[in-house]
């Protein structure tokens, strides 16, 4: 599913167009951005905790090259869904496996 997909199925489903919905779920998506960028972490309640966490540089292997390189240090963005959330999605995709 893709941003458009969902933009969609929100115009769709609220009767509002579509132009409407994606200002709203852009200004949405680029407030999470925001907040990652200022505080570091967001949570929303019943989804789940995007957090920016502290990557050290390490060692590692071209796998095509066998040489040896360095990564950078970054940040990089972590999500950790809400436990109603990981309920939710284990139980579908359980039923969607059988």
């Amino acid at each position: 599913m893709t941003k458009k997909d969902i933009i969609r199925e929100i115009a769709e489903s609220l009767d509002v167009p579509q132009s409407l919905v994606k200002e709203i779920v852009q200004a949405a998506l680029d407030g999470i951005v925001g907040t990652l960028s200022r505080e570091g972490r967001i949570e929303l309640r019943n989804f789940g905790v995007f957090e920016a966490k502290y990557r050290k540089s390490r060692r590692m292997r071209n796998p095509q090259t066998r040489k040896a390189m360095k990564t950078k240090a970054k940040f990089a963005v972590t999500f950790k869904p809400g436990k109603r959330m990981a309920k939710l999605v284990h139980n579908a995709r359980n039923k969607a496996m059988k």
